[in-house]
């Protein structure tokens, strides 16, 4: 299947991610989101990026011009039926997924390709509650999307070969690196990333270092860019949580337990970077250690 056109749903930081490289690669892209100030702002960050990479002698200003000409956005969730192909960058809560590919089934093509850019969720379950399982997959792009090479592509049960093969044709064109994984909770890259994070944080809670000497630790013991506690932040401890308990749940092992300190934070609204304060405070001029 040739694919030219890709649907995004969600403006988010993944969405307006995607959206973005897609433009950039020569996709026509078609965004969705509940909220127009939601749009607004993905397109004025999208703006923000090119011109940084236009900036760094990245692309050339006509390549920024030609991606933004390229992306038009909409309210309506429908309006994505004609897409080749769509990438559905919502929250990660599988009731809001399944949601959005019930309202998205009935104006789709038959052609078209659903997938999901699910962190952690079972293509194989999102998958069977659609018309086309076997025109169903994982894409999952990492954060952040211009910057990041690699995409993990993920087989349901049910996907077919042309499916995987047209998917990993998009990634190429995008010259990014496609990671071949599996349907099991967290696929690879969290299914390593997170308890690695969480056991960051189960250190902090048992008084084995505080935050900046974990990260501290980590960055120049283990030559990682981030230390993992920065890096939760950075990602959103809620999301964080989140892929924990799909972890525990799926593989029912209780090295995957969520830390009550992480859970604690999160009850606190403490997030991480998007909301001012996590394991570090970002609301002066500095981050200053929470702990």
């Amino acid at each position: 299947m040739n694919i030219e056109t890709i649907g995004i749903v969600g403006a988010g930081q993944m969405g307006n991610g995607i959206a973005h490289v897609m433009a950039l690669a020569g996709y026509e892209v078609l965004m969705t989101d509940v909220s127009q100030d939601a749009l607004d702002k993905a397109m004025e960050v999208m703006r923000r990026n090119l011109e940084r990479q236009v900036s760094r002698e990245k692309i050339s200003q006509a390549d920024m011009t030609g991606a933004l000409s390229r992306i038009d956005t909409t309210l309506s969730l429908t309006d994505l039926g004609r897409s080749d192909l769509i990438i559905e960058a919502a929250t990660e809560r599988e009731t809001v997924k399944q949601a959005i590919f019930e309202d998205l089934i009935p104006h789709l093509k038959p052609e078209t390709i659903l997938t999901s850019n699910t962190s952690s969720i079972s293509i194989t379950r999102l998958a069977s509650r659609t018309d086309r399982p076997e025109k169903f997959m994982g894409f999952h792009f990492m954060n952040p999307v211009p910057v990041m090479s690699l995409v993990e592509l993920i087989r349901g049960i049910a996907t077919d070969k042309e499916t995987y093969d047209a998917c990993l044709q998009v990634v190429e064109r995008l010259g990014k690196t496609a990671a071949s994984a599996e349907d099991f909770p967290g696929f690879i890259v969290n299914r390593i990333l997170m308890p690695m994070i969480n056991e960051a944080v189960y250190t902090l809670y048992e008084g084995v270092g505080n935050v900046r000497s974990i990260d501290q630790s980590m960055k120049l013991g283990a030559n990682h860019p981030m230390g993992p506690l920065e890096l939760a932040d950075f990602i959103g401890l809620d999301t964080c949580l989140a892929i924990m308990n799909v972890l525990h749940d799926g593989l029912a092992d209780t090295k995957y337990r969520p830390c009550p300190l992480l859970t604690k934070y999160v009850e606190a609204g403490w997030l991480g970077r998007k909301a001012g304060r996590g394991f570090y405070d970002y609301r002066g001029e500095t981050p200053e250690p929470t702990r």
